[in-house]
């Protein structure tokens, strides 16, 4: 039903028919959108990158979306970077930052596609802490990630794709104890390879 709003159309009973100009808008603004890169405006600083969207987008006042856009940067934690450039923010703060910028709009779902990708490994966990806060406050979630540890703590439904194709899909601990399916299994096999000194698999993630 997202996809379709999104796109411009709606399933009714089966049929595809044409959505609403409004119907489209009403959608976009439920959603909120966390990127790989974080896309934030380099000359602004943390507080306005959060607060300029709600101006510019939702019609806000600019007193009323700086008041949101310092509550959602304590929100993440970044309360005191609110006058920084992002420049002066390591990458794990920029795309904290970004998390904040998508919750300003007070969306009901956020859409996150592999939001530490572009991070490196000593700054992935203070995203995916922030994250992991989200889901716990209630924040339906729909997370592309190669975060294995993370889907099998934090989600109530795992979604498995292989170019594109769903592969299986189902609770965490379902999936990471499937091995009916050889790419998935090959996949799972590859994770705990790379973090063997870790000594955790998804599955004793997800129990």
């Amino acid at each position: 039903r997202i996809e379709g709003a999104l796109l411009g159309y709606k399933d009714i009973d089966g049929a595809r028919r044409p959505a609403s100009v409004r119907e489209v808008a009403t959608t976009r603004r439920n959603l909120g959108f966390v990127f790989q890169q974080f896309n934030l405006w380099p000359h602004l600083t943390a507080l306005a990158n959060v607060a300029m969207p709600l101006v510019l987008a939702r019609s806000m006042s600019k007193p009323d979306a700086k008041a949101r856009a310092k509550a959602m940067l304590d929100r993440v934690g970044l309360a005191a970077y609110a006058n920084s450039y992002p420049s002066r923010l390591s990458g794990g703060q920029q795309q904290r930052v970004a998390i904040a910028r998508a919750l300003a709009g007070e969306p009901h779902i956020m859409l996150f596609d592999e939001p530490t990708s572009a991070l490196d490994p000593e700054l992935v966990g203070e995203v995916l802490q922030t994250m992991k806060s989200l889901a716990n406050d209630g924040m339906t979630m729909v997370v592309v990630t190669h975060e294995m540890g993370f889907a099998a703590q934090v989600a109530d439904r795992v979604v498995f794709l292989d170019h594109g194709r769903l592969v299986v899909q189902g609770p965490p601990v379902e999936v990471f104890r499937n091995r009916e399916h050889p790419r998935l299994r090959q996949f799972l096999n590859n994770f705990i390879e790379r973090n063997a000194l870790l000594h955790v698999t998804p599955e004793e993630a997800a129990s």
